[in-house]
């Protein structure tokens, strides 16, 4: 696979990623649909695991978040800036504490995005539980899976 290839694939993850943040838009099966394009074109052993493990990994991830209450983005706050901070954040958790960094970053972006906007710690912290309550965990599952197929995408360009 070329290098313009590459960057498109690329392109349509990272796509992915911000669409899992915005309500409404298949963020996860942009991710896969990138891995099944990948895949497809160089038809080795590792793009296939990746692609069956990266299957399995986003359907269990619809089975968890369909177990999770349903999102309720109204009445709790949340603004652009409070999901895009909690991606930024997910995204330099992941990268600076590889893979478990990225729910603590989740959370402190929303924290940080709440503590800008409310002024208080006190009100900040109770901003925070209720954005996660509402639709923040459902959220960082998917944020999440697609954090690591990304990730192990990347991996397997770099080393494999």
């Amino acid at each position: 696979m070329g290098v313009w290839q590459l960057l498109l694939v690329a392109t349509v993850m990272l796509l992915g990623l911000f669409g899992v943040l915005a309500p409404g838009v298949p963020g996860t099966w942009l991710v896969w649909a990138a891995v099944l394009w990948w895949s497809l074109h160089e038809q080795t052993g590792l793009a296939w695991i990746l692609l069956v493990s990266s299957t399995a990994l986003l359907l269990l991830t619809q089975v968890v978040v369909w177990q999770l209450p349903p999102r309720r983005f109204r009445g709790v706050g949340l603004t652009r800036r409070t999901i895009g901070c909690a991606g930024a954040g997910a995204l330099l958790g992941f990268v600076l504490v590889p893979v478990v960094g990225a729910v603590p970053g989740f959370v402190g972006g929303i924290y940080l995005s709440e503590r800008l906007r409310l002024g208080g710690h006190g009100q900040a912290r109770a901003a925070t539980r209720a954005i996660m309550r509402a639709a923040g965990t459902s959220v960082l599952v998917e944020l999440f899976a697609c954090l690591l197929i990304v990730g192990a995408w990347a991996g397997a360009v770099l080393w494999g």
